[in-house]
């Protein structure tokens, strides 16, 4: 009987121990994830003959539009489906366990921001309010049940509303971390500039089709000049994941211990590299990803730098544009 490896998850702490445990996992998926294990078939891949995670075939990001990618026996708790514009398939990631997403995500924020209960978070989300499904919208009502402080909320397009609710917040001695969409805070850049030099402004990305796109560098030179910040954040995120890298500025992201990028070559997607100066597909192992597929070959574009850290350059040309992605660049 093959022990309870979610267990080993957050006990991660070095390359040896993420590399231990993405092999037992993917033993795992190659034998209980139907998918999974069909394309690694299709692929001719022996999964006993994998003996580190550079040999491992990364699954395709869009067999979660086109598949169900669940791993093991039972029925999800939880079902994330993906934004996207009218007519266009959205992913489905049929989540398992629900308390596996809470700790990977309590555990990330408490790595990178410190204790919730110190922040007063603030939703900027309007297009993800309306619809069913969303991780992202998921995502920050966790972060503010664990804040515990009644101060954040959702704010769709109240921007006066929102300013009263940060100066709320700063009475009550909160630092305000606000969360929004791109195309909302360029919204409220225009609308309502303020001085939150004392907040986080953390973008998701997403135009949505509200506005051109833009490059980041150009969107965070928006929102710094109008909130007088020094630095605007940003979450690598998606459907497909149930961990979140963050970048605290300049566009360079880093992973929580039991999350990994690498960086596929764009002339054969079985190569793989974490060198600095790599550029090329990213790819991400989260172990988080246990009961459906931890190995997935995205659609984005990025550069390896030093320290494992990672940008976001682009997408590739064919893939779909979808709201929780970074912008092109």
């Amino acid at each position: 009987m093959r022990r309870d490896l979610s267990e080993d998850i957050f006990r991660v702490a070095d390359s040896q121990s993420f590399e231990t445990t993405a092999l037992e996992i993917f033993r795992l998926q190659a034998d209980e994830c139907p998918i999974y294990r069909e394309y690694l078939q299709l692929l001719g891949t022996d999964a006993g003959s994998i003996s580190d995670i550079f040999s491992v075939p990364f699954m395709p990001i869009s067999f979660f539009r086109d598949h169900n990618v669940f791993t093991g026996e039972g029925a999800p708790e939880l079902v994330f489906t993906s934004s996207g514009t009218a007519g266009m398939r959205r992913s489905r990631h049929a989540v398992r366990s629900p308390a596996l997403y809470d700790e990977s995500l309590e555990r990330t924020f408490r790595l990178f921001y410190g204790d919730p209960s110190g922040y007063a978070i603030m939703g900027l989300l309007p297009s993800y309010l309306e619809r069913e499904g969303s991780s992202l919208i998921y995502m920050v009502n966790r972060l503010m049940t664990l804040s515990g402080n009644g101060c954040g909320g959702f704010f769709p397009d109240d921007h006066e509303l929102l300013m009263k609710a940060i100066d709320r917040a700063r009475l009550a001695g909160l630092r305000v971390l606000l969360i929004g969409v791109t195309f909302a805070l360029l919204d409220m850049a225009e609308s309502h500039p303020a001085d939150l030099s004392d907040s986080v402004i953390l973008e998701t990305g997403g135009m949505k089709g509200r506005r051109r796109e833009m490059i980041r560098e150009e969107v965070h030179e928006i929102i710094m000049e109008a909130f007088g910040v020094t630095s605007v954040h940003s979450e690598y995120g998606m459907t497909e994941l149930l961990s979140q890298a963050y970048s605290a500025g300049g566009g360079l992201f880093r992973t929580p211990p039991w999350m990994k990028v690498l960086i596929r070559d764009s002339h054969d997607p079985m190569s793989h590299s974490v060198a600095s100066g790599a550029s090329g597909g990213i790819s991400v192992i989260d172990l988080a990803n246990i009961w459906s597929c931890s190995f997935i070959a995205t659609d984005d574009l990025g550069r390896m730098h030093e320290g494992g850290l990672f940008e976001v350059q682009g997408r590739y040309d064919e893939a779909d544009l979808r709201g929780c992605n970074l912008l092109v660049s």
